[in-house]
């Protein structure tokens, strides 16, 4: 018998949290299917939160599909094969509103903002993006503050 894990009020928990996938992103690790970086250089903010965002649009779906197929062992159906459920997934990728997972761009700029303020993340130079001299700055890992994640985890 299958049995899911959930919460008596408020639906299902964000699979994830936001301080995990912004640590994970900047060490260029590529958490959950997003695109690798190299740590030294970082990433724009815009593309931190599009990575986010998409990664929390994958995990939903996928919980969603989870959820279908627990309806389908209680009603004593066979489940899903590997090409049904990726169908599965991608109707309920089609189907999810942008804003129905949270954490909007002016949000996501002020927890960056706090991430800033504490010294957990430095901006970088990148000519990358920028038609001068200069690049616009790119939030990277502060050297401190992976020491301290290495000792809490």
């Amino acid at each position: 018998m299958v049995t899911t894990i959930r919460p008596e009020r408020g639906g299902f928990l964000r699979p994830f949290g936001c301080g995990w996938f912004i640590r994970e992103y900047l060490l260029g690790n590529g958490p959950l299917g997003s695109p690798r970086i190299d740590p030294d250089v970082g990433a724009p903010m815009v593309d931190i939160h599009d990575s986010y965002k998409t990664a929390l649009h994958v995990a939903f779906a996928n919980d969603a599909v989870a959820r279908d197929q627990d309806l389908r062992v209680k009603r004593g159906e066979p489940l899903y094969t590997e090409e049904e459920y990726k169908k599965r997934v991608e109707f309920y990728l089609s189907r999810i509103p942008y804003r129905l997972l949270k954490m909007r761009y002016a949000s996501f700029t002020r927890y960056f903002g706090h991430l800033k303020r504490l010294g957990w993340v430095r901006e970088t130079n990148s000519p990358l993006l920028n038609h001068r001299n200069f690049g616009l700055p790119r939030p990277v890992l502060a050297q401190e503050i992976l020491l301290l994640w290495v000792y809490l985890f």
